[in-house]
């Protein structure tokens, strides 16, 4: 399974479902979950309060260069973050963490 399996390109952007597993160890991308096609992200926040999707957001600024957001499912371990920039800067920055 690819990056472009959990990903969909937009004008100026890249949505990319992912499955958070808040309360990690250390935060950071985890590869990619084929049953539920979504990519891993593990974060150290709890999930109180936003923080875990907080957190999210920081780690796909950190790996991309780019403004992220959580965009849905601010309640669930399922959630679509879109990640604004180059499609293709973005998606090459994310191959690189798989």
């Amino acid at each position: 399974m690819e990056l472009a399996d959990v990903s969909r390109r937009k004008d100026g952007a890249v949505e990319v479902d992912v499955l958070v597993s808040p309360k990690a160890s250390r935060s950071g991308i985890g590869g990619i979950d084929e049953w539920r096609k979504r990519l891993i992200v593990k974060v150290r926040a709890p999930p109180v309060e936003g923080k875990a999707n907080k957190e999210v957001a920081d780690v796909f600024s950190e790996v991309t260069g780019c403004r992220a957001a959580v965009t849905s499912g601010m309640t669930s371990h399922q959630k679509t973050v879109t990640i604004t920039g180059d499609p293709d800067d973005i998606c090459a920055r994310l191959q690189k963490t798989l």
